[in-house]
């Protein structure tokens, strides 16, 4: 599932990057490409429609956490985002049962990291304790586990650490700790490219950045399958390519 990139784009929520010009139109093509990218990985891509009013909504992944045996819509941390989640809502309905996210709770999907039935949450600004809480209530009737860890540095921590194979994650160690995650192999992103921890493990190949090479390289001499896709143009709106989709199988 994903959503067209807003024509609004350009108003982001800026945390840790310096405001730049935005190319609304390259954006759009960026974002098209991507989820060309995606139906080659054997996804069946839902686009949502953009939403003018909406500047950071592109970022589908903040607004709900999709999992096996429900979908839990998110409360955002920032106010400004918490308008995105209605028509998400809305899509995953037919798909998933639906629980919430509720005030004073505030959780991002981009702060969620799943290995297994391990859910681990960055304590960031954007998810506090209430969120991780709710969640961690929402989800144990199913088995799952929810470990709040310490993030720091970056705005989400899967701009830290994401899931690059069965048993390996991608992650700057200077903004996560990667003993928090337990036995997992570990592959630090090259220390000139921070930004580099962000890819999308669908199907046991990697969608991946293409302006982070010297990681990649690092990737794939791990024996990471990398597919590369340019995301410049969201990367200044502090977007990844994790932020731009919820995976997630159906029975359709």
């Amino acid at each position: 599932m994903t959503r067209a990139v807003s024509p609004a784009i350009a108003r982001c929520e800026l945390t840790h990057l310096a405001r730049t010009a935005i190319d609304v139109h390259q954006a759009g093509a960026q974002h098209r490409q991507y989820e060309e990218a995606l139906r080659g990985l054997g996804c069946r891509v839902v686009s949502l429609p953009a939403e003018p009013d909406l500047p950071d909504s592109v970022f589908i992944e903040d607004a709900a956490v999709a999992l096996d045996e429900l979908a839990v819509i998110t409360r955002p941390g920032a106010a400004s985002r918490r308008g995105e989640t209605a028509a998400v809502a809305a899509a995953l309905a037919p798909l998933r049962p639906l629980a919430f996210i509720e005030e004073p709770g505030t959780l991002d999907g981009g702060d969620v990291l799943r290995l297994g039935q391990r859910l681990f949450v960055g304590h960031s600004g954007r998810s506090n304790e209430s969120g991780v809480a709710q969640l961690r209530a929402l989800v144990a009737p199913y088995g799952y586990t929810v470990t709040a860890v310490p993030v720091s540095g970056c705005l989400h921590l899967k701009s830290a650490v994401t899931q690059v194979g069965e048993d390996a994650v991608l992650v700057h160690p200077g903004w996560l700790d990667p003993a928090v995650l337990g036995p997992v192999a570990v592959v630090a992103v090259a220390p000139d490219e921070p930004h580099a921890a962000n890819g999308l493990l669908v199907g046991g190949r990697l969608l991946y950045p293409a302006s982070f090479p010297r990681t990649r390289a690092r990737l794939e001499s791990r024996g990471v399958t990398v597919v590369p896709v340019d995301v410049s143009e969201l990367q200044k709106a502090e977007g990844a390519v994790t932020c731009c989709s919820l995976v997630f199988t159906t029975s359709a």
